[in-house]
């Protein structure tokens, strides 16, 4: 680990621990599907540092009637806050869009599926758990990217594990062993030399007791993501070994948002006007961090705090959120990383695929 990312760990620890010790989390799913009346509120939000996004919000609002639209997401997902910030403060309303918030706790290939067959219109999820199944060919575009810093390896203090090339013959505790985390810590260690698969034991376990193996002595790590990993990080005898904020990662998104494809063939201006309400409140998160913390409560756990939740909205770079060209680098730079831990086939040409899967919504 460079002199530089040693710092920002040093800094992230030091904001995880500013708070009190963890408590146990409420699963994932627990909240069913859900719409809201967006309000007539026109925030201040400051688009002069990102023309990417100035010179998309210069199109003007669909007209007519609001155009209803069902965007699935899951809503115990904290890096998700920009959603609930989308209703509240009315960005949705700004392009003329009444849209339902579905709380989808089903497999990446029904959601996708469910987007594909107009079950829903939109989604966000995980770059590295929709691209495997986007290889198989549902019609589902990626019009932008929302935001990266969602996954961090944990430890205990004094493990012997103090950077990720320390996993070499450990056993690793995973919530999903096809999970984006296990993906993409895997992709990392085999950059390192080390083989992912006969080098690291890879456990699975229920992701709200991860923590529990490494405390049984049954794991020496554990991968997990925001909220359950920045609050188990509070307390003073765990201690992050990596996340995906580390040295290249630190600019690209780990999340995406996904368009049905026949909407953007037959809607491109309802496809370009939810994608830039999703990125206003994207920017107005990064910009306005204590007011997505509120956004986001009522969907949060118990543990966590308001003070928590703004400390993950500021954590996680929701001002990044690449569109058109450097969007499909970043989708084939992934395939290719997902090619190197054979999650993708040799065979597939990660070009066409990434020309094949995205969408450049402001280009027409």
């Amino acid at each position: 680990m460079s002199t530089d990312d040693k710092k920002t760990a040093m800094n992230r620890r030091t904001l995880l621990r500013a708070g009190a010790a963890a408590a146990f989390v409420a699963p994932i799913g627990a909240f069913g599907a859900q719409a809201f009346a967006p309000p007539m509120i026109a925030p201040a939000i400051d688009l002069s540092e990102f023309p990417i996004c100035k010179t998309a919000s210069d199109a003007p609002p669909l007209t007519g009637a609001p155009r209803k639209l069902k965007l699935s997401w899951n809503a115990g997902a904290v890096c998700l806050a920009p959603l609930p910030v989308a209703i509240d403060y009315g960005f949705f309303h700004r392009q003329n869009l009444d849209v339902e918030l579905v709380n989808y706790s089903g497999s990446t290939d029904q959601l996708l599926e469910a987007i594909a067959t107009g079950k829903s219109d939109a989604g966000l999820g995980m770059a590295l758990r929709w691209l495997k199944p986007l290889e198989q060919g549902f019609d589902v575009k990626i019009a932008a990217g929302t935001h990266g810093g969602c996954m961090r390896v944990l430890t205990r203090e004094w493990s012997g594990v103090d950077k990720l090339a320390d996993l070499k013959g450990k056993i690793v505790a995973v919530g999903d062993l096809a999970g984006p985390d296990k993906n993409f810590f895997s992709i990392q260690l085999s950059k390192l030399g080390i083989d992912p698969v006969r080098d690291v034991d890879w456990r699975a376990y229920p992701g709200n007791l991860l923590n529990v193996a490494v405390e049984k002595g049954e794991v020496q790590a554990f991968l997990s993501s925001d909220p359950l990993a920045y609050l188990w990080l509070k307390d003073v005898k765990y201690k992050e070994v990596a996340s995906n904020l580390d040295g290249e990662y630190r600019d690209k998104s780990c999340c995406i948002v996904g368009l049905r494809g026949s909407l953007v063939r037959e809607e491109p201006q309802v496809a370009r006007a939810i994608t830039q309400a999703l990125l206003d409140a994207a920017m107005f998160t990064s910009q306005n961090p204590e007011k997505a913390a509120k956004s986001f409560q009522p969907y949060a756990p118990k543990a966590a705090s308001l003070a928590d939740l703004e400390a993950m909205a500021r954590y996680h770079t929701h001002h990044h959120h690449p569109t058109g060209e450097v969007l499909k680098r970043e989708l084939k730079a992934y395939a290719d990383d997902l090619k190197t831990v054979a999650v993708f086939k040799q065979s597939t040409d990660t070009t066409k695929f990434a020309e094949r899967i995205y969408v450049d919504v402001f280009s027409v």
